[in-house]
């Protein structure tokens, strides 16, 4: 077995752990589901204990198989946003983490916006004032565990989204820090500055002493000591999922862009080493920050991607496995007028409307499973070309290509289906696994595994590129009739975006 790195990939459902050769082929996967966890309607929570267990589990077993000797470094990878509260001395929990999907801290939100907060939120950090991020999740946790908020203020509590978490288990509590990417996600980070900003701190009323340091996301951060096998493995390279992602498909000029195809989707533009603030309700976030050189993309977030399959297979019972949906949309020729609008937990970009509500519309005597197949499906795409749309209208040009990654783009239907609302060429690298080569990309460039991106840029390949192939009249109108959907799910009194959003 040749010399590896090692990524750790916490998502959303499960973690995952895969080692990566110096021609970027993983080796190795290993991964393990974990619970689910909703207390409340729009609560969503993981436990932390679970995250660090499955974590370690598929490390060791990734590790049995590489051989340990053969691991040169370690790479994190993380759901983002998350938000994790726990002892410093003792390492424990105080609360469930809640999951970025959460939608408690609405009225938060809400009450923020009506002071007329929002645009410095915007202007420093951004982002917009949702749920969504971290800082108001934080807040809800030092406002509801008991004596959460004094022992915060006097440094006893440690904050972090799920890579601090982890970095603390996989040090024996030795490190907390986070990465650039994952702390532009928060609420709290000034993006000019690159640290934790002081005005937006006190707003929230979120003490300092609580945040992890923010460092580079390529570079040492410190070593395993929790995994015997992993033993004195440097940490060197973090990132937010999509932000690894974007490094993984070596999107990094500016105008470049890839989505996600997972549990959500997301579809993130490099712009360069100055933010761009969007028009359009997108977000402006950091991409990476490597040798002391802050990289910036403009990302659309769809909440309910891959997770609508999810629903229609534990919700609705009408599939066995996810991937049985492809042969159950493919019973009918066409949506039969069927939308799906999967707003479970809202609407993200870019719509960003919390009080919006699932809806399927259309339904008729002769709609059957095939068509609700469908419908999921697409609803995916529809998401996904809004979001485009919209990152065109602050880029001020067509994309050349997507990039496109995730578990869902192994469905040949949807991929094209994707290319022909998009009308521009869909490509899909021969590695599916960009999430993971990013974060392996990082830790082997800051300790030399691979000597610089010229080399990574190798790494990276076409395996099929899906082209427009349905009319363009015909995806207006099936553009068309999602928009009038949307529009029936939306919440109430909310201002409605004019993006153009038909082709």
């Amino acid at each position: 077995m040749p010399r590896c790195v090692l990524a750790l990939d916490q998502g959303t459902t499960s973690s995952r752990a895969l080692a990566f050769d110096r021609r970027g082929r993983a080796r190795v996967v290993a991964q393990r589901e974990f619970a689910q966890h909703f207390p409340q309607p729009g609560w969503v929570e993981h436990d932390p204990r679970d995250l660090w267990a499955t974590i370690r589990q598929c490390a060791t077993r990734a590790v049995a198989r590489v051989g340990a000797r053969n691991i040169a470094a370690l790479g994190l990878t993380n759901q983002r946003e998350t938000t994790l509260l726990w002892d410093r001395r003792t390492g424990r929990p105080l609360h469930r983490a809640i999951v970025w999907q959460d939608r408690r801290t609405a009225a938060h939100c809400t009450q923020l916006k009506r002071r007329g907060l929002e645009p410095l939120f915007r202007q420093k950090t951004g982002l917009l004032l949702d749920p969504y991020f971290s800082g108001t999740k934080l807040a809800w946790l030092l406002d509801h565990v008991p004596g959460a908020r004094r022992r915060a203020e006097r440094g006893e509590l440690a904050f972090g989204t799920v890579d601090t978490w982890l970095l603390w288990q996989l040090t024996g509590g030795r490190v907390h820090a986070t990465d650039a990417s994952n702390a532009s996600r928060t609420l709290l980070l000034n993006l000019r500055t690159g640290d934790w900003d002081s005005e937006l701190l006190k707003i929230l009323r979120i003490p300092r002493e609580a945040l992890p340091e923010v460092r580079a996301s390529s570079g040492v951060f410190g070593e395993v000591s929790t995994i015997p096998a992993l033993r004195g493995v440097p940490i060197s390279g973090i990132a937010g999922d999509q932000q690894a992602a974007l490094f993984g498909q070596a999107c990094w000029s500016p105008g470049m862009a890839k989505n996600t195809y997972g549990t959500g989707c997301f579809l993130l533009m490099h712009t360069g080493a100055k933010p761009v603030v969007s028009k359009n309700h997108l977000l402006t976030t950091i991409a990476w920050r490597i040798g002391g050189r802050t990289e910036y993309a403009l990302e659309g977030s769809v909440f309910i991607g891959g997770a609508v399959v999810q629903w229609l297979r534990d919700g609705l019972g009408l599939i066995a496995k996810s991937v049985d949906v492809e042969k159950l949309a493919a019973r009918v020729p066409d949506n039969g007028g069927v939308y799906l609008v999967p707003a479970f937990a809202g609407l993200g970009a870019p719509h960003w409307d919390a009080g919006a509500r699932g809806l399927i519309t259309g339904l008729t005597r002769g709609s059957n499973a095939g068509h609700l197949a469908r419908a999921a499906l697409e609803s995916i795409a529809y998401q996904s070309a809004d979001l485009l749309r919209a990152m065109e209208a602050d880029a001020g040009r067509r994309l050349r290509e997507l990039r496109v990654d995730g578990g869902a783009v192994g469905n040949d239907a949807l991929m094209q289906f994707q290319a022909d609302l998009l009308r521009v060429p869909v490509v899909r690298p021969r590695t599916s696994e960009t999430t993971a080569l990013g974060a392996a990309c990082l830790a082997g460039l800051a300790t030399g595994f691979w000597k610089d991106r010229a080399e990574i840029a190798q790494l990276w390949s076409a395996d099929r590129t899906f082209r427009a192939t349905a009319a363009a009249a015909t995806t207006r109108r099936q553009l068309a009739g999602w928009h009038r959907a949307v529009e029936r799910a939306r919440g109430p009194a909310r201002p409605r975006p004019g993006l153009g959003l038909t082709p």
